[in-house]
């Protein structure tokens, strides 16, 4: 028997307006104590009215846009019913038969596989619930500071087939309403929220699917990329025994992911959208979306992928280390600049020089370990691209050695310095003199005569050694290949 995962995934964005989904209150300010940002309208009171976001509703078309979606030129909004303490209605005002898109796709690259497509059903506007807190004595409290939130559920079709290829679908999604500027997206904090539907089928050896589709598992509470890829993992186990013993799932259920004992347990059983009882909000008429699409669509950015693509092809990157830059959206501006800037800095000799390869290395790991250090993030760092461009240039020409450049740099975050304020500060003047080099390596070996005779009788390993001692004389601003020259050619 062969078992194949099916797997869909619910992605719910938590929008980045000033106020909520219906309402004006205040929709973002996590640190306000319980049920003080709230009002008769995302509390439910009877009688009031709610009032669409025209923000939420930019933000939703935006991201149906650049998911290449088919935007729903008239939509509604509809009533989803249901019963629990954190919807104060007794309802949801959610989008049912005419969401704001549909019909779209995310294209992810997925490690060790390549581009995978991954079909979009749907995405709507909805308002989020209240927050259930349960307490150490046993009661369970409501803060309303989160009901009716703006959210956009995103609905994948069943499309995945693996847990990586989940993990990279949820941290490209991240990506891209960060782009877009419409969504912190950060999992930890509740911006982002995935619920993942799991299923097994029989197919043939050739893949084909025998039989119908089994009931889907849904698995809610995950909030980290690492759970996705396990809660994945542990369910397809699970279900696979189940199989296996001659009893798999016939009925649609929810389980929770349990972080702590890395399983997923039973929660109840899923409703379906009968059980909801959706029909249209007569409180809120039908939206035309068709001048807001023409309007967006002017406004589109550019999209994380084929940003990747472009830092490729136009800059020379390796694609893991275009992948790194633009996963920061900060990261990606900084070193659009910084190589601009590099160019005019290095004039005619920049086609000589390989600017991906030094702007990758520093930015990535020198300047990341200075950053780290210092506390910085990229967003904020006191070293503008046009320094950083002009610290760059120097090491290119060998005017500046790597070893003085990282103390040079540092020098300039951490006290925001210009590039030749920082290299007075630390003693970095380059020596490319060569009758300079060749009197420090003439003066390291008077001072190491023993060594430098058993480097003759065939102690090899001393050169590095004697090479040390002639770095440390020259303060670290010699050339190390002009320095190992000289040294090779006195021995």
């Amino acid at each position: 028997m062969i078992l194949q995962p099916v797997i869909g995934l619910e992605t719910h964005v938590e929008l980045s307006t000033k106020t909520k989904m219906f309402c004006g209150c205040n929709a973002h300010d996590e640190g306000a104590l319980p049920n003080t940002h709230v009002c008769p309208v995302c509390t439910g009171h009877p009688g009031t009215l709610p009032v669409p976001n025209a923000a939420a509703l930019r933000f939703a078309v935006l991201l149906g846009l650049a998911l290449n979606g088919t935007i729903t030129e008239h939509s509604k909004f509809d009533r989803k019913h249901y019963f629990y303490p954190d919807l104060p209605k007794a309802y949801q005002i959610s989008q049912f038969d005419l969401p704001v898109m549909q019909h779209g796709e995310l294209v992810i690259d997925v490690p060790g596989e390549g581009a995978v497509r991954i079909g979009i059903e749907r995405m709507h506007l909805e308002e989020d619930s209240a927050k259930n807190i349960h307490g150490d004595d046993g009661k369970t409290y409501v803060d309303f500071n989160r009901s009716s939130v703006p959210l956009c559920e995103i609905v994948t079709k069943p499309d995945f087939r693996n847990s990586a290829q989940a993990k990279a679908y949820v941290q490209e999604m991240r990506l891209l309403v960060r782009t877009l500027g419409i969504s912190e997206g950060d999992l930890e904090r509740g911006h982002l929220r995935c619920d993942v539907n799991v299923s097994l089928r029989e197919v043939d050896g050739n893949g084909l699917p025998i039989g119908p589709m089994n009931p889907k598992t849904e698995i809610k509470n995950i909030n980290s990329f690492r759970a996705i890829e396990r809660a994945i993992d542990y369910e397809i186990a699970r279900q696979t025994a189940l199989w296996e013993a001659g009893t798999p799932p016939m009925i649609t259920t929810t389980r929770g992911w349990n972080d702590a004992t890395q399983t997923t347990d039973a929660q109840r059983t899923k409703e379906d959208s009968a059980d909801y009882r959706y029909f249209p909000e007569p409180d809120i008429p039908p939206l035309d979306l068709r001048e807001l699409v023409v309007d967006l669509k002017r406004n589109l950015p550019e999209l994380p992928r084929a940003k990747r693509a472009r830092f490729v092809e136009e800059y020379g990157f390796k694609p893991d280390v275009a992948k790194q830059i633009v996963d920061d959206a900060a990261l990606a501006a900084f070193t659009e600049a910084t190589i601009s800037e590099l160019r005019a800095e290095l004039g005619s000799s920049a086609k000589d020089i390989d600017l991906a390869k030094l702007v990758g290395s520093w930015i990535l790991t020198k300047f990341a370990s200075v950053l780290a250090n210092e506390g910085h993030a990229i967003a904020d760092v006191k070293t503008t691209p046009e320094r950083f461009a002009e610290f760059l240039a120097l090491i290119a020409n060998g005017n500046l050695t790597a070893q003085k450049g990282l103390e040079v740099l540092s020098q300039m975050e951490f006290r925001n310095l210009e590039v030749s304020e920082a290299m007075e500060v630390v003693g970095a003047l380059s020596i490319d003199d060569s009758s300079v080099i060749d009197s420090i390596v003439a003066d390291v070996l008077e001072k190491n005569v023993s060594e430098v005779t058993r480097y003759k009788n065939g102690e090899e390993k001393l050169f590095a050694f004697l090479l040390g001692q002639v770095m440390k004389a020259a303060k670290g601003n010699a050339d190390p290949q002009s320095a190992t020259e000289a040294l090779k050619k006195a021995l």
